[in-house]
Parts: C-alpha cells; structure tokens; sequence
C-alpha cells in the first residue's frame, strides 16, 4: 500500500492525466475505486475558494495550490492521492476501508478516527466490534453547524448504497 500511495505521488508530480491504484490485494476493485472517484466528483463539485480546491482538497499548511490555475487533471490527481491517503488510513477495516474513506473525504478522518479530545465515532466502534448494523450511524454523518442537510443525508445515502459490502 506504501509503495502505491509513493507512486501515486510520483504519478502527481510528473503531472499525468489520470492514475489508478492495482488493488489485486485491497477487498474493493479497481471499477470500485473509480465509482468511489466518480461519487466524490460529482457530489463534491469543483471549488475554487481560498481554502479549498479542485474536488474539495482542503489546504494544507505549506501547500501552494492556486484554484485559478488548477487544471480538472491536476485536480482529478488531487481527489485520488487524497482518497489514497484515507484508504491508508482505513485499510485494517478490510470491506470497510473505501466506504470510509470516502465518509472521510467528506468530513475529514479524524471526525470517524477521534483524537486525544475527541472519541471515536459510533460507526467506527460498531465497525470494530463486528456489527453490521451501521445505516444509521453512517447517516448520522449529514449535519452541518448541528442541523440536518438534506443534500448531505442523500449523498450519505448513495455512498452507503453503492459502498457497504455485507
């Protein structure tokens, strides 16, 4: 996974159109991976704000990507390498792995992961101790500044439909 996620980057840096990861050894599919990709787009959207670009890249400190001259390639590359990212970040949950990293796109990873000031979430301890029983807590995640977004209680919807491997 280490050695994809470097060439990925390597991938990045020479400025190619497009990259996949092999995932002959990950429990999802390449066509999954892109469905994943496709998903992101389309609910995500181009941005072109201070803090955010591409298909919502938020930047980080020391990043000097400029959403004016960001190319929908660039932008592409960006989405996969931070999907990559989370995957890294997920793999110990096996089948569960794409379906939270694409949750983690969208909320960041630490709202699933916890830190030291904030508990692991609900769906990541039903995860973790076998429970399949997770729609409820995946749609949890559709609130923003504390209130139900319909928008985002559909995307939760179609992530969890196209994602949650039984």
């Amino acid at each position: 996974m280490r050695i994809r996620l470097l060439a990925l980057l390597c991938l990045c840096s020479v400025g190619l159109a497009r990259a996949t990861p092999k995932t002959s050894n990950l429990p999802f599919t390449d066509k999954q991976f892109e469905m994943a990709v496709a998903c992101i787009k389309h609910f995500e959207g181009w941005h072109n704000m201070k803090d955010y670009v591409g298909y919502g890249h938020q930047l980080q400190k020391g990043e000097r990507y400029s959403a004016k001259t960001m190319t929908k390639a660039q932008g592409d590359l960006l989405l996969r390498l931070d999907l990559m990212r989370n995957l890294y970040l997920f793999r110990k949950y096996g089948k569960d792995a794409l379906l939270l990293s694409v949750l983690a796109y969208n909320v960041g990873p630490y709202a699933i992961l916890g830190t030291s000031k904030r508990p692991k979430s609900r769906l990541l301890r039903k995860i973790e101790c076998g429970d399949r029983n997770i729609y409820n807590d995946y749609i949890s995640f559709c609130r923003w500044h504390g209130r139900q977004v319909p928008s985002i209680k559909f995307r939760r919807q179609v992530e969890y439909d196209l994602f949650f491997v039984k």
